[in-house]
């Protein structure tokens, strides 16, 4: 098919990029090497459903605009709204080496100055942002002590009445996964990512910075950093050795913590007045346990101050909880196995009687700026050592009473122990709401919850982030609804993504027999199907429905979680195929012939010995003859490159090994075919010619420049492979695509590791015997060409190492609308130009681009 005429002169309105290129493509290449080159700007990405299917690390919410906030999820990557929470956009610079904003640790913003903020990043890299975070610019890198690619900082402040005043504190404190608290970490524990004992403070905009408050500990780990602005010299630190209280601003420092009982603060949180100049400081302590007998004592609580922590007054109130009165076996289960962490014994033998009065090991508080009474706090059942029901609670009053107000899972919705919540005052019943996974999380237990994250709006509204979504109250806690997606009606399960994926976007598979259905892979989240959008209102957006994982997570069973690779029977749309390589049912062939309403297991392909959770070999390339759909075929790749985490070495699995899989009767059994590749190697890809499906080629990579790799082909259905020639100078070849239309072979070449001439992108127009080299790049990960159109051509450049990533500096998506004669950057919009995992033109339409992204969902994009 060939593009009209009108559509053409639409497409070639190429940049100077595209000029440059076609001049003179050794200048274009070493200039795209060498030099930042800004993407096709009329080329924008979209990222589309769901939205937040992954874990949000932090929220922050700008102190004066309340529709400004940012999210910080753990998929490297990070968001930014500016309408309320209504639509989310990435703050990553996409044209970038995508290692910026990775795991984003704090952002702060001026109170005098709404558009100047900063963002700490783990690497220790603090970004400046001078239009409200929408765009953001390194300014300084903290140096380490020690040669890591981290050096992890934890939270920031801004002088309030100057902005060239800045505060760092050293440490991991927000560690929740790791740095868990114990009777014998006290003080909790310290990681090699990070540096302890010091802030860091500047007073020339971030030129230059001296360490201050030194003399604490050299183990020093800074939770929060807080300046009165009611008197700007007086600031105070909430570490794991105390309050601290500076009355110079952070020249000198000394205890501020006599009066709480521990003086081990979770997190602080402070009340200012601008009209009364009231100010006020509250924290929450770390809860401590003690043996009383064969039970316990619980120190611990909330406290406040009004007099620059002189003293301190308890606001703790019926915060206790009477665990006799909890009957629920998990609560009790929980509550025990917390207890025999916290004192290194089997806590049920040792102290099997209930206490009358103990509570969580709250983690985070915020308080509401426009009511110093009304206070939250969270506790993180899940990762942070903790127990007890409850995902968020609240005071109302000061903390006479505290009640709880986020309440979600099987235990709120059956009403387990609802007659001792109703004696204390409360409200029971579920009241957290979730997009496409709130099937399996209506069937969980809340001990699996525990809230992640806690920020608050400058009017009140409160974040939290629940389950593997963020969360949000308008009504003081009556109610909690997600903003990570739009359903497109009430009850059809079909999201349109506000844009802050963390999904682990994977292969997508664009055609499946029926138009313009397409099936998109997910680490973690098992298989979508993209939906009808009904009524929505923006008809170039995509809904997505879960067609398997979560959404078949019911009466103690589950779907498939993770899926590596899909593929749809040629002959029956209705008939999918996929594999797993972690999680619920890794390593079986799933299949439904239901277009995914059900499923079953019909072979077992691989065993691990290690836990569900870590994984066993990661598969790729499932393939279907589609004349004999009895033919069956994928790879499982060594070392693998783009997946999250690596592939279990061999001896982890007790069935299943790498390299070539085929099976002769539909999927029910399953023989390695190995016969001609060099031991050792890792098939990353297989390609089924599509002129003659027996004949299938396997794509070996490179991972450091030690693997044997290539291109091999086999004529009788992988039964024997023998090498394919190609140029020399390559050094791993990590993907094959043939042009249906006229047979011409892509090979994506290189590694990590390797040198510019070792890559790139090679083109043979005689069936492999000769190859020439096509595109220029060090490493590239695929290379697809458009059904329609032959001139329309998609090429995915990935960051290299390190030490590597000044030869290329341009990685992300490449797009050529005429053959490869000349070449467009097009990363505006998507969040990780450095990992981007598939990225095909759309086999129904030539002005349409998907792309999907190693940590932030999938994308479409319109040429216009």
């Amino acid at each position: 098919m060939v593009i009209k005429k009108g559509i053409f002169t639409l497409f070639a309105a190429v940049l100077m990029v595209s000029q440059l290129y076609a001049k003179d493509k050794d200048k274009f290449f070493k200039r795209v090497r060498t030099e930042r080159v800004t993407s096709e700007q009329s080329i924008e990405w979209k990222q589309f459903g769901p939205g937040m299917s992954g874990y949000n690390e932090e929220f922050w919410c700008h102190p004066t605009d309340p529709n400004v906030m940012f999210m910080g999820p753990d998929m490297h990557v990070a968001y930014g709204s500016w309408d309320d929470g209504k639509s989310w956009h990435s703050i990553k610079d996409y044209d970038g080496d995508g290692k910026d904003l990775e795991r984003v640790h704090d952002i702060v913003f001026s109170t005098q100055n709404p558009d100047f903020g900063l963002a700490l990043e783990r690497r220790g890299k603090i970004f400046e942002t001078n239009d409200r975070g929408r765009s953001w610019e390194l300014v300084h890198t903290i140096k380490g002590a020690k040669k890591s690619s981290y050096n992890a900082h934890t939270k920031m402040a801004i002088h309030p009445t100057n902005d060239d005043i800045w505060f760092v504190g050293a440490g991991d404190f927000w560690n929740v996964k790791s740095n868990h608290r114990s009777q014998e970490f006290i003080h909790g524990k310290k990681d090699k990512r990070a540096q302890y004992g010091y802030v860091l403070k500047t007073t020339d905009h971030g030129k230059t910075f001296k360490k201050v408050a030194t003399n604490i500990s050299p183990d020093l780990d800074v939770a929060r950093i807080i300046i009165n602005p009611a008197k700007p010299k007086q600031m105070f630190i909430a570490t794991n050795y105390g309050v601290f209280v500076s009355n110079d601003t952070g020249e000198s420092w000394k205890s501020a913590g006599k009066g709480l009982p521990n003086n081990l603060p979770r997190d602080m949180a402070s009340y200012y007045n601008p009209k009364t100049k009231e100010f006020v400081l509250y924290v929450v302590e770390q809860t401590v346990y003690e043996p009383n007998g064969k039970s316990i004592n619980t120190k611990g609580g909330v406290y406040k101050t009004t007099n620059g922590a002189k003293s301190w007054e308890s606001i703790t109130g019926n915060l206790g909880v009477d665990f006799n009165q909890i009957k629920d076996q998990y609560h009790r289960g929980n509550y025990h196995k917390v207890l025999s962490y916290w004192f290194g014994v089997k806590s049920k033998q040792v102290y099997p009687e209930f206490p009358k009065n103990t509570y969580s090991i709250f983690n985070r508080m915020v308080v509401n700026p426009t009511n110093k009474d009304e206070i939250y706090l969270v506790a993180n059942q899940r990762h942070d050592k903790s127990f007890g029901p409850g995902d968020a609670w609240k005071t109302e009053d000061g903390g006479k009473t505290w009640k709880i107000v986020a309440r979600a899972g099987t235990y709120w919705i059956n009403g387990k122990d609802n007659a001792y919540w109703e004696s204390k005052g409360m409200e029971t019943g579920a009241n957290v709401e979730f997009a496409h996974v709130r099937a399996a999380n209506d069937q969980l237990h809340e001990i699996r919850f525990g809230s992640r994250s806690l920020a608050i709006t400058c009017k009140g509204d409160v974040f939290i982030g629940v389950q593997q979504q963020t969360q949000r109250t308008s009504d003081g806690g009556k109610s909690w609804q997600q903003v990570d997606d739009y359903e497109t009606a009430p009850g059809s399960n079909a999201w349109v993504g506000r844009g802050d994926s963390d999904l682990p976007g994977r292969f997508m598979l664009l055609e499946t027999g029926i138009k313009e259905r397409y099936i998109l892979c997910s680490g973690e989240h098992g298989l979508f199907e993209t939906a009808p959008l009904g009524n929505y209102p923006d008809k170039d957006a995509v809904a997505v429905r879960q067609i398997e994982g979560q959404v078949h997570d019911v009466d103690g069973n589950h779907g498939l979680h993770s899926a590596s690779t899909v593929a749809v029977h040629p002959n029956d749309p209705k008939i999918i195929y996929t594999i797993g390589w972690r999680q619920e049912h890794r390593g079986k062939m799933r299949r439904s012939t239901d277009g995914g309403k059900t499923w079953e297991n019909i072979s077992t392909i691989f065993v691990g010995k290690n836990g569900s959770w870590q994984g066993i070999a990661t598969q790729a390339s499932l393939l279907i003859d589609p004349n004999n759909p009895d033919n069956m075929y994928f790879c499982t790749i060594r070392k693998a490159i783009q997946e999250v985490g690596q592939s279990a070495k061999e001896s982890v699995m007790s069935k299943g090994a790498y390299g070539v899989y085929y099976s002769p009767d539909g999927g029910y059994t399953w023989k390695l075919q190995n016969s001609g590749l060099p031991e050792k190697c890792s098939v990353r890809r297989l390609t089924m010619d599509p002129k003659n499906p027996e004949i299938i080629y396997a794509s070996l990579n490179n991972f450091n420049g030690k693997e044997p790799s290539g291109l091999y082909v086999s004529k009788n259905k992988t039964k024997t492979w023998e090498k394919v020639n190609i140029p020399a100078d390559i050094q791993g070849v990590n993907n094959l695509f043939i042009d249906r239309n006229n047979h011409d072979m892509f090979i994506s070449c290189g590694y990590r590791g390797g040198e510019l001439h070792t890559g790139g992108v090679y083109k043979s127009t005689n069936n492999g015997k000769t190859w020439k080299k096509f595109f220029d790049a060090p490493y590239v990960w695929q290379t697809e060409v458009s059904p329609l159109n032959s001139d329309i051509i998609t090429v995915i450049v990935p960051a290299q190492a390190g030490d590597k990533l000044k030869q290329f500096k341009n990685p992300g998506l490449y797009l050529s609308l005429d053959g490869g004669t000349s070449w467009k950057k097009i990363n505006k919009g998507i969040g990780q130009p450095d990992k981007m995992t598939d990225f095909k033109p759309d086999p129904y339409n030539e002005k349409i681009l998907w792309s999907a992204a190693w940590g932030s969902g999938w994308y479409k994009a319109i040429l216009k």
